[in-house]
C-alpha cells in the first residue's frame, strides 16, 4: 500500500500546527500570557506563550510537520514499494 503524500503532509501540518495552537491557548487559559521564549520559541521564531505566538506556532508547526510528513511518505513509499507480486 502506498501513501499520498500529499495527504500525508497535509494531515501532519494541520495535527501539529493546530496542536500547538491549541496547546498554547491551553496554558494561557490557566496561566495566562507571559510571552516567555520557550524551547519551541528557540526553534519556531516569533513563538512565544501569547495569542500572537499562537499563530507563530500554527504556522511554524504546520510547515514543518509539512515538508516532514511528505519526505516520511516519499520514503516510506520508496522503501515498502519495492518489490512486486509476481503470478
Amino acid at each position: 500500500m502506498k501513501l499520498n503524500m500529499k495527504a500525508f503532509g497535509l494531515t501532519c501540518g494541520l495535527l501539529w500546527g493546530l496542536g500547538l495552537m491549541f496547546l498554547t491557548w491551553w496554558i494561557i487559559l490557566f496561566d495566562g500570557s507571559t510571552h516567555a521564549v520557550t524551547f519551541i520559541g528557540r526553534i519556531y521564531r516569533g513563538y512565544n506563550i501569547s495569542f500572537a505566538g499562537s499563530l507563530f506556532g500554527l504556522l511554524w508547526g504546520f510547515f514543518d510537520a509539512l515538508i516532514g510528513g511528505v519526505i516520511f511518505a516519499w520514503l516510506y513509499n520508496k522503501f515498502a514499494g519495492g518489490k512486486k507480486k509476481e503470478n
